[in-house]
């Protein structure tokens, strides 16, 4: 099952994302060549939680943010960032707005035209 690669999160059930999750994880740990009780140690939590998180169970978002942080990989959290987005019609009107001359300041507006 995690062999393959989704790209429709959505029709995907929440243990089977949490599955994903865990397997991550635990690929991430075993490229580090790292133990479960290396890895719980230094995240400061058990190894029964970090085996419960590997196996796509119910663990605490602090939890998993400990293992990511660990692990470097925190990079993950960059898909929670939110850009602002401007609407085209407003990023239209901003363009409109923009000056496309200049004028020359008159001084002390006592300057006549001769006109």
């Amino acid at each position: 099952m995690n062999d393959k690669l989704y790209n429709n999160w959505h029709s995907m059930s929440d243990k089977s994302l949490m599955e994903t999750i865990g397997f991550f994880v635990r690929h991430h740990r075993l490229k580090k060549n790292l133990s479960q009780g290396t890895v719980a140690n230094e995240a400061n939590i058990s190894r029964s939680t970090l085996s419960l998180l590997e196996r796509g169970e119910t663990v605490t978002v602090a939890t998993l943010i400990q293992v990511l942080r660990m692990l470097d990989l925190l990079f993950v959290m960059d898909a929670f960032q939110v850009q602002k987005q401007v609407s085209p019609i407003a990023l239209a009107k901003q363009r409109k707005e923009e000056r496309e001359r200049a004028r020359g300041n008159k001084k002390d507006g006592t300057e006549k035209s001769e006109w």
